[in-house]
């Protein structure tokens, strides 16, 4: 099939791996003849990036299906990544749905388009995650502000509530040498910003001798990226050598996004975490007594099967007093081929939504104190394209969302600025200084 001048549009679901991944196939697409279209244009193929971490994302990719496959029934529609992984055969059964694809196989996404025209039986092409042995590369590129570039992928750890590993596969890296020549590719386009993504990036080079403060060291030494920055590590990963190094450099963001999941070790050991509360305060302290100025994220999942109102309250109490900047706050969903999907005790809907907004209102307490801890102070931000009511959004390297009058010349700009206020939308009025 001829697909010369075909249009294709992508929706991504989930993670920030699943946007460097989609981001990735996409130009490679583009580099083939196809034209790039946002998701609500017409276009000749509709690829949906799956993402199934919770029943909330299973939904969406459903609903996603049936919109489009309504709006432009003689359009092909691609269902790939984690969901279809996981339930190919449910993704199938929607109408509309006309190929399906692995987390493997949407990296020959390609391939699958040319052989395949409307009309036929529908296509599913899936193989055993737990078979998965490539580590496939993979970086974001539209955005000249900023660029996710993929460093790790699957997991070995087995937690109870997770459905991950069994999409993903085991943990898997590349060579720190194949890392840093990404990152100058990557450089090489302008770009000012590189988020380090994975499903467990702390994990990086335990195969290949290899290790994530060596991945650090030498991505240190790149020219033309100011500043690197971290997406979420495990807190048994996080020693005192990576935060050391972090404080010594100038271009790793002082910021860092750390899984605790629950503040009650009874309710941590039911999870098959790798580490109790006081490991986790032992980071945080650590973090604290290096990098006084870090910016500090903590995820946190309410109604875990058995969580009683003693274990919600002990995880609270716990987060309250640990000093931190903000929290992302998880329901807990239940997974099919999960432990926890078999647990008793089960928390009721309503107990969960009423715990998840306690938290919420807690990390925004977090927030505002952190934030108001920094105004007045001075500060570099890196400003993107965005724009709203005349006002353009940036990120300080420890993660302080800042606003100021949109100027066209400053996006994908690293600025000095000065905090001056927190705004009504939560965020730092800020003035470039002189």
């Amino acid at each position: 099939m001829n697909h010369k001048g075909k249009y294709i549009a992508f929706f991504t679901l989930g993670c920030k791996l699943n946007f460097s991944e989609t981001s990735y196939i996409a130009k490679g697409l583009e580099e083939e003849g196809y034209n790039l279209v946002s998701f609500n244009q017409t276009a000749d193929y509709y690829v949906i990036h799956t993402c199934t971490v919770t029943q909330a994302a299973d939904r969406k990719s459903r609903i996603l299906i049936r919109k489009i496959s309504r709006k432009n029934p003689d359009a092909v529609i691609v269902a790939m990544g984690c969901y279809s992984q996981i339930k190919p055969e449910e993704l199938a059964s929607i109408e509309g749905v006309d190929i399906v694809l692995g987390t493997a196989e949407k990296f020959n996404l390609g391939n699958y388009l040319k052989q395949y025209r409307k009309g036929q039986p529908l296509l599913i092409s899936i193989s055993p995650a737990e078979e998965a042995n490539l580590f496939l590369p993979a970086h974001s590129g539209s955005d000249r502000t900023r660029s996710f570039l993929k460093i790790q992928d699957g997991c070995d750890y087995t937690c109870t509530y997770c459905i991950i590993p069994v999409a993903r596969g085991k943990s898997r890296s590349p060579c720190i040498k194949d890392i840093v020549l990404q990152a100058e590719i990557i450089a090489g386009k302008g770009v000012k910003e590189i988020i380090l993504t994975g499903v467990n990036i702390g994990d990086f080079g335990r195969l290949t001798g290899e290790s994530f403060l060596g991945l650090l060291k030498e991505l240190d030494k790149v020219q033309g990226i100011n500043r690197f920055r971290m997406s979420s590590i495990e807190p048994n990963l996080l020693d005192d050598d990576i935060i050391n190094f972090v404080a010594g450099s100038n271009r790793i963001a002082p910021h860092f996004h750390i899984p605790l999941q629950s503040g009650c070790d009874r309710i941590l050991k039911l999870m098959q975490r790798r580490y109790t509360t006081d490991l986790f305060e032992e980071c945080i302290s650590s973090i604290r007594k290096t990098l006084p100025e870090a910016g500090i994220g903590v995820d946190v999942i309410t109604g875990f099967p058995g969580e009683t109102d003693f274990d919600f309250t002990q995880t609270c109490k716990f987060l309250d007093q640990l000093d931190i900047s903000y929290l992302h706050v998880f329901t807990y969903s239940e997974r099919d081929n999960t432990k926890a999907m078999y647990m008793n005790n089960k928390v009721d809907h309503t107990v969960k939504v009423k715990r998840s907004k306690l938290l919420h209102k807690l990390s925004d307490k977090k927030r505002m104190s952190f934030y108001n801890s920094y105004t007045g102070k001075s500060a570099t931000a890196l400003f993107e394209a965005k724009k709203h009511n005349g006002r353009m959004f940036g990120y300080t390297g420890n993660y302080i969302k800042v606003e100021k009058p949109f100027d066209f010349i400053d996006i994908g700009s690293v600025l000095k600025v000065r905090l001056l206020n927190i705004n009504e939308n939560g965020n730092i009025n800020v003035e470039v200084a002189g």
